[in-house]
């Protein structure tokens, strides 16, 4: 699905002769594979109906937990170019994998994220929100994390880079990964679920050992790369800008984008490395590149979330709760009140 020019679901640029790939795939962001049941989808060559379901879920009841009715769901999917039967088809999937849970209710089924992966997300999007945010604090300290795995751990390996990745690491050599932030109670933990005997965590300074010499942990990240992806993020949505802020979207619009502007914002906080900007290139724009995400997530919210409530309310006489995060929610991890559960 392309929305002016950001193609949905396969996080690529093209517009005005550019293009720029995103390195990261879905599971790399919300890894998966050291939390038993927890599976989410892999993206695909192309609109991954399982991705857009999963990100239409966590923007509008990853708080409220809410139960939703499947014909909405389609409904929503179908908004999105995908057919009645794809979306069938991925919500099916997800609810084999325990992302969605299902319940009936008369002749109607509902659906709602997994409490696990409702937390899950609601972390997510905290990281995504409050990366860099604390950059300008760093002590000079690196935070090192080196690993042996045998042959056979290929998925262990795989599972722990995906969670050093999202934590804000990267790969110095092939098994030491670096990142200047203190591992905190949630990082331990998550490292911890990897289950890997050989793994040591320390933190040190770099020291020079000549002018030109040696590789600099800072070099762990492709800092040229990222800043081509802040100049083609910026360049699509500060056009979209006075839009948003004239009110010049329509409902369904308002949906698309936000899931537009969120799926390629959130590449940036494992991509870019949380350093002072006085180590970073000159013109660095992570500062405007969160302004204008912040602009488009938060100033299409509300016509999003009317739109969403009209669609769930042709399908159920007692509409559930429907949230649209903004910036603010997902900064702090707030959850909305219960509500009542169908069952």
């Amino acid at each position: 699905m392309t929305i002016s020019g950001v193609t949905v679901g396969v996080y690529t640029w093209k517009r005005c002769g550019d293009s720029v790939d995103y390195p990261f795939e879905i599971e790399e962001i919300f890894t998966a594979e050291a939390s038993g049941s927890l599976r989410l989808p892999r993206r695909q060559a192309g609109s991954s109906p399982q991705g857009l379901a999963l990100t239409l879920l966590a923007d509008y009841t990853a708080y409220t937990e809410a139960w939703l009715p499947s014909g909405a769901l389609v409904a929503l999917l179908a908004e999105a170019e995908v057919s009645a039967a794809s979306a069938r088809t991925a919500i099916s999937r997800l609810t084999r994998r325990s992302v969605l849970q299902g319940n009936r209710v008369g002749r109607s089924t509902f659906y709602r994220l997994a409490p696990s992966v409702a937390a899950h997300l609601r972390a997510g999007g905290r990281g995504v929100v409050a990366f860099g945010a604390d950059a300008e604090k760093w002590d000079g300290w690196w935070t090192l994390v080196a690993f042996s795995v045998p042959q056979e751990g290929a998925a262990q390996r795989r599972a722990l880079r995906n969670h050093l990745r999202w934590r804000g690491f990267a790969p110095l050599y092939d098994a030491l990964w670096v990142s200047p932030r203190q591992l905190e109670d949630e990082d331990r933990a998550n490292l911890a679920e990897v289950n890997l005997e050989d793994l040591t965590v320390f933190r040190a300074r770099h020291t020079e050992l000549a002018v030109g010499s040696g590789r600099s942990p800072i070099d762990a990240w492709d800092l040229r790369a990222v800043g081509e992806q802040y100049e083609a993020f910026i360049r699509h949505w500060s056009e979209i800008v006075p839009r948003v802020r004239a009110g010049g979207f329509g409902g369904a619009q308002a949906v698309r984008s936000r899931t537009a502007v969120m799926d390629s914002y959130r590449r940036f906080a494992p991509a870019d490395p949380p350093l002072p900007m006085r180590l970073l290139p000159g013109g660095w724009q992570r500062e405007h590149a969160r302004r204008i995400f912040a602009t488009v997530y938060d100033g299409l919210a509300e016509t999003a979330e009317r739109h969403v409530r009209a669609i769930v309310a042709d399908f159920t006489a007692t509409p559930p709760r429907i949230h649209a995060n903004t910036v603010a929610d997902l900064s702090a991890g707030r959850v909305a009140e219960s509500v009542p559960d169908l069952r």
